[in-house]
């Protein structure tokens, strides 16, 4: 029987790959049994025998989800084909980022490979089988604890599967562990709502057990590991995909309010939100103490932290609800997937670059951004005429001096050195899920609705925060956006402005016309970026299934029960379907 070299990666994973950097943030023991006798040694009957041997693999999920190879993927199939991106510097000598950026990808496409997902998805599901065991021979291992570790496993195999079926729609569905190689490893993908039905069910089964919040000199763990509120905000999004709009909002209200809530507490005796720009809601701008003419510290708090092993209590922004926690000392994991595709302070424009038509063009009748938008700086640097890289993630600290309103200057400065950046990878933040609800209130909506007026809200808020003023003039005008048409288009773009190149973009793009039922707005916003053959890529975007990716020639030819994306055709020459 062939093997599949997803099984390859997975056997004995839970053993050999312990002793992570990432291991030592969260604990500060990882088992007697590493003096008894060599790690490749070690045997399934002499491993699970305490607690500590399951956090140790369960901290291993978090170290396998900081590889570069994870985490390239979250880049490459939420952000690199969507209309944010287009080549950059030296793009050409990475043919498969290449083919990705110009829309023209098959099935031999490195990037299609997804064996570092069920990597992960094999170590939860390692976790899920001798957990419960472990907790029978443990008397110090409480069922309270017990029942926290299923839910954090649980939810991390579930995120990554969501990002599987956002990404290629049906996929082998596992929940159980890979043990031994007699075990049959080709099986057929299941249906993408199959799928995220049972993630649905399993994240509803396991939320009120999921830890809620750490103890403040535990503060990286509070967004760096999974909690209620991360369970909430994937099954708001799920919610979402599955056009339940009603439980999006649901879960959605549950993290505002508790994060309003906890900012009451925190900020007890102060004014929050005294302008009342932020139509109430708890985004960093309440706790500004002083706003004149020099903007940008409230992005500055959830993108520029630097965190470090022996001092677990600065944590990060209190917006943050779940990201990938990169810690600044020797020996642990460094964010190498940005530091390739966005730059670095020896190569500072990197091979992935914002698409030409987002930079500021004072001459144009539209813009993506405004002038006075903090996010453009944050996002973007003019490199030269039509010349422009990456900021996110790359600067550690930018700000926006509007003393001249007609000509706001950045200050861009402290970019990570090459193969030093720390930038943790944000999965969720709190506007993100103020628009995912916005979104759907829309969805809810008709012209003129109390849902499209609450929907508006939401979006203002979030945009107010960005607009480098002391005094709003420049605030979105509710009378603009009555309509349900409008406020679709508004609700898109703000989503753009407001989580450019965190690995969104493309996955809005599909959900919208996974509603629609067609492709016509995503290839509307994909004409706005250069591509390299333009008129066939767009063709191809016209059919549904091009949205998705192929799966790996290696994989299917492994794997004899998987068929083909149809708009690939046997993926065997790279080609799309002509019909």
């Amino acid at each position: 029987m062939k093997k599949n070299p997803i099984y390859n990666k997975l056997k004995g994973l839970a053993l050999v790959t312990l002793l992570s950097p990432v291991s030592a943030l969260f604990f500060t023991s990882c088992g007697d049994f590493l003096e008894i006798e060599p790690q490749d040694k070690i045997v399934l009957e002499k491993f699970w025998n305490e607690k500590a041997d399951v956090d140790n693999v369960l901290v291993g999920c978090y170290s396998a989800l900081q590889t570069e190879n994870v985490i390239s993927r979250m880049m490459m199939w939420g952000e690199f084909r969507s209309d944010n991106c287009e080549k950059g510097l030296n793009t050409q000598d990475n043919v498969n980022l290449q083919r990705v950026l110009n829309e023209n990808i098959d099935a031999s496409n490195g990037y299609t490979s997804w064996n570092e997902f069920y990597g992960v998805i094999n170590r939860c599901n390692t976790v899920l089988l001798y957990a419960p065991q472990v907790a029978a021979k443990d008397p110090a291992y409480t069922e309270g604890e017990l029942r926290a570790t299923i839910a954090e496993a649980k939810a991390i195999r579930a995120l990554c599967y969501f990002y599987l079926i956002r990404t290629f729609r049906d996929v082998p569905f596992v929940t159980e562990a890979y043990t031994d190689d007699g075990q049959e490893m080709a099986i057929e993908a299941t249906p993408f709502a199959t799928v995220l039905d049972a993630l649905i069910a399993d994240l509803e089964e396991v939320k009120d057990d999921a830890v809620r919040r750490y103890p403040s000199t535990k503060a990286l763990y509070q967004t760096g590991r999974i909690t209620q509120q991360a369970i909430w905000a994937m099954l708001c999004e799920m919610y979402l995909w599955k056009q339940d709009y009603q439980n999006c909002v649901k879960y959605a209200d549950m993290i505002i309010d508790a994060k309003t809530d906890y900012y009451k507490e925190k900020y007890a005796g102060r004014i929050l939100d005294k302008d009342g720009r932020l139509n109430g809601f708890p985004l960093e701008l309440s706790q500004s103490q002083y706003r004149d003419y020099e903007f940008g510290n409230d992005y500055d708090r959830l993108f520029v932290r630097t965190n470090y092993a022996e001092n677990m209590e600065s944590g990060s922004s209190d917006e943050i609800i779940f990201e990938l926690v990169f810690v600044n000392n020797a020996g642990y994991h460094r964010n190498l997937a940005v530091n390739n595709f966005f730059g670095n302070g020896r190569v500072p424009q990197g091979t992935v670059a914002p698409a030409g038509y987002l930079g500021y063009d004072k001459s144009a009748s539209e813009n993506v951004f405004s002038n006075l938008d903090v996010r453009y700086y944050e996002n973007i640097v003019a490199m030269g005429d039509k010349n422009f890289r990456v900021n996110k993630f790359v600067n550690q600290l930018v700000s926006v001096d509007v003393s001249d309103a007609s000509n706001p200057k950045a200050i861009q400065t402290g970019m990570y050195p090459e193969k030093e950046n720390t930038a943790n990878w944000i999965i969720y933040r709190l506007t993100d899920i103020m628009l995912l609800k916005a979104e759907a209130l829309t969805e809810m909506g008709t012209d003129g609705s109390d849902e499209l007026k609450e929907a508006f809200k939401l979006v203002q808020a979030v945009n107010n925060r960005a607009l480098c003023e002391s005094k709003l003039t420049k605030s979105l005008s509710a009378g603009a956006y009555t309509t349900k048409v409008k406020m679709q288009q508004l609700v898109l773009d703000e989503r753009q402005r407001e989580l450019m190149f965190e690995g969104k973009r493309w996955y809005d793009l599909v959900r919208r016309s996974m509603r629609d039922g067609n492709t016509n707005k995503l290839v509307e916003c994909m004409g706005n970026k250069t591509l390299d053959n333009a008129s066939v890529a767009l063709h191809r975007l016209r059919k549904m299934d091009a949205m998705y990716w192929p799966y790996n020639l290696e994989e299917m030819r492994v794997n004899t029960k998987l068929v083909q994306n149809p708009a690939f055709g046997s993926g065997e020459n790279g080609s799309f379907a002509t019909n």
